[in-house]
């Protein structure tokens, strides 16, 4: 509504269809339940297709026409995409599909279901969740709580630490190499493309972070929706701790429903390859998400292929040669995701293969703002991360935030608030989820 204030019709309108679809569906039996879920579906797919894929349709359509010497006089719409969109129309589609499914009884209070769509720390980006998650947690009465408090404010301040300390400070180089791949060399690609890969995953987990914060100090429990994707030794796993609710949501509600794991081999890979294009189109409308998606649905296909192989290999391995070659697995999965993540990261798909020619020459490696130092502060917040990161990975049981010794507690919870404070980059750059 702070951008196009009419826009809030658009969330009335979809709360008001899944409301009643809901009750209707529940009440319905045989074809009659089916039909009021595709009604359903195509309210929600309806407006996400006309705001975020009706000029890329059009596009497409242009292009065809010309190259038969035909004209396109469809018109294009001169339209803002509404923030979060994606989200919550995935999360209404979810209550349908579940009322459908006898998963999920139909809320009965409009305010409640509107409140299921419109819960604010989730809203514009996620986790998606699901209605038997939230909506019980909405009828129960919250009563303020110390602990609730405490640790929503701690996973908050992490939020923030990934996101103003090291995402923010890693977009300062990344936003001056991508959208001049004309003038790199491979150097600034290789590393710019290594900094959005962590500068990515900081943004939106520290978004996620925030957002499960807050909704804990109010005494609601969100999914989680990132589990240290960078320490994944498959690119099955990657997606396993990779924004878990939209992963889950097209495991669940699409490629199951494609036959998932129960079909020949051949189809099972035909259903990867289709949920990874979707994905791609899901975060955006154009080539560059496809291509995203085309790669990791690729990267699945070959990962299925060779992990019969890999597992014999590894049986045969002593201890500390499993070690090693888990360690380069990790490496190697980084590496294939971070060179995706240059489609992801282009602004066109010329600038994404510019960039990757750009990949075969080195040179100097310039660097920004105050030189070395903006480097290092770049560097320092990467280690500082992954630091931290493996302790929580490996030692779990080591909680800095939440050491029984007082004094530890209250300088890690300083400390870190001491370092978003001085290092945070505070120039009111928006989420990069926000665009989907």
């Amino acid at each position: 509504m702070a951008f196009v204030p009419v826009y809030i019709l658009i969330l009335g309108f979809t709360i008001i269809v899944d409301y009643l679809a809901g009750i209707y569906i529940e009440k319905s039996v045989g074809k009659k339940r089916k039909l009021l879920l595709i009604c359903s579906l195509i309210a929600n797919i309806g407006i996400l297709a006309i705001f975020k894929y009706y000029n890329f349709i059009n596009d497409n359509i242009s292009f065809l026409a010309t190259s038969v010497n035909l004209q396109n006089h469809i018109p294009y719409l001169n339209i803002l995409l509404p923030i979060g969109l994606s989200f919550h129309t995935f999360q209404a589609m979810s209550y349908t599909i579940e009322v459908y499914r006898g998963n999920q009884k139909a809320e009965k209070h409009f305010g409640i279901y509107s409140l299921y769509v419109m819960f604010y720390p989730q809203l514009v980006a996620g986790p998606i969740e699901r209605p038997q998650n939230i909506l019980p947690q909405l009828h129960m009465k919250h009563q303020f709580s110390y602990a609730n408090m405490s640790e929503g404010l701690k996973q908050m301040a992490w939020g923030f630490f990934k996101k103003l300390v090291v995402a923010d400070r890693l977009s300062i180089y990344v936003d001056t190499v991508y959208p001049n791949p004309e003038l790199h060399n491979g150097s600034t690609v290789v590393l710019s493309s290594i900094f959005f890969a962590i500068q990515i995953y900081c943004d939106f987990s520290g978004y996620s972070d925030i957002a499960i914060g807050a909704a804990r100090t109010m005494g609601f429990d969100l999914m989680t929706n990132f589990k240290r994707p960078y320490f994944a030794k498959s690119i099955s796993e990657f997606w396993g701790r990779w924004h878990i609710s939209l992963s889950t949501w097209f495991r669940d509600y699409l490629y199951i429903p494609l036959g998932g794991n129960r079909v020949k081999i051949s189809r099972r890979f035909l259903n990867l390859f289709i949920v990874f294009i979707i994905s791609g189109l899901w975060h955006g409308a154009s080539y560059n998400f496809i291509i995203w998606g085309a790669l990791h649905g690729f990267y699945q296909i070959i990962g299925l292929i060779i992990k019969r192989p890999l597992n014999v290999f590894e049986d045969k391995l002593p201890r500390f040669g499993l070690m090693t070659f888990n360690l380069f697995k990790g490496i190697f999965v980084f590496l294939i995701v971070t060179f995706a993540w240059i489609f992801f990261r282009a602004n066109t798909l010329s600038d994404s293969f510019q960039l990757i020619s750009n990949l075969k020459t080195f040179g100097q490696m310039p660097f920004l703002g105050n030189g070395v130092n903006q480097m290092g502060h770049c560097v320092i917040a990467i280690i500082l991360l992954f630091t931290i990161e493996y302790f929580m990975e490996f030692k779990p049981s080591f909680k800095m935030m939440d050491n029984k010794y007082p004094i530890v507690r209250y300088a890690s919870v300083v400390g870190l608030l001491f370092i978003i404070l001085i290092f945070g980059v505070f120039n009111g750059g928006q989420f990069i989820y926000f665009q989907f």
